[in-house]
């Protein structure tokens, strides 16, 4: 069996299309929309408000995490803020799929760095943590339909990529 190293060993922070020095509400123009979640960790000042409310400890909590994210995105795209709206979008993704990974790996590890990044036995984690994956995925679902995000984001990723 070959052993795939985390692609986070060999990060090039200086080539990353998100840079952690740019205040992305100031300079849209920017912001990239990546793959995925790249970038939700890294664009201010939307990391930090909407990184506050991001939570999946319990089932209880995801419902009330998700709730507020999904709300923070409806008022992005109120306010015509695509990148606002995009990051919302992607912590609710991110909801899901650390959410995921803590249900599927225990402790949410899913590589032994102390032998060679070797996967980890899948299936040893917290079934409560599944449940909260599946709310945060009905949010991010919900907000990836929403046809006048898709129409900015066609349109955001035509002009700026």
């Amino acid at each position: 069996m070959t052993t795939r190293l985390p692609s986070y060993l060999n990060f090039n922070h200086a080539t990353y299309a998100w840079q952690p020095d740019v205040d992305y509400r100031k300079h849209p123009d920017l912001y990239r929309v990546g793959k995925g979640e790249q970038g939700v960790l890294i664009c201010e000042p939307y990391k930090s408000e909407i990184g506050q409310h991001w939570r999946f400890k319990t089932v209880e909590i995801a419902e009330k995490s998700s709730t507020v994210i999904l709300k923070m995105f409806e008022d992005y795209l109120a306010a015509n803020d695509f990148v606002g709206a995009d990051m919302a979008r992607k912590f609710l993704q991110m909801g899901y799929t650390r959410a995921r990974r803590y249900a599927n790996y225990k402790g949410g590890k899913k590589y032994d760095a102390e032998h060679n990044y070797a996967q980890l036995e899948r299936g040893t984690g917290d079934p409560e943590k599944a449940k909260a994956a599946a709310i945060f995925y009905e949010k991010y679902k919900t907000a990836e339909a929403n046809q006048q995000y898709a129409a900015m984001k066609k349109h955001w990723k035509h002009e700026r990529g």
